[in-house]
């Protein structure tokens, strides 16, 4: 049998893949915490993937509202 992605999320835009594995390595590195080289987050503290994720979003969210701020006749409004 194949190996299988046991991830279930699918990424609109799959050439990002690597710029959001090096955002993860980035947020993980600030909050002094360190992500397994072998993948398996199994034996990481629940606390310690959270917080990863909830920083990966809150700059995920501020990146996009600063690309929505400089859109010029933007329809956002």
């Amino acid at each position: 049998m194949a190996s299988r992605n046991n991830n279930s999320n699918s990424l609109v835009v799959p050439q990002s893949s690597q710029a959001l594995d090096q955002l993860k390595y980035e947020v993980a590195q600030e909050l002094g915490i360190q992500i397994p080289q072998d993948g398996y987050y199994g034996n990481m503290a629940t606390r310690d993937t959270g917080s990863i994720g909830g920083a990966i979003t809150r700059r995920l969210v501020q990146i996009a509202e600063q690309t929505l701020a400089g859109q010029s006749g933007s329809n956002f409004r």
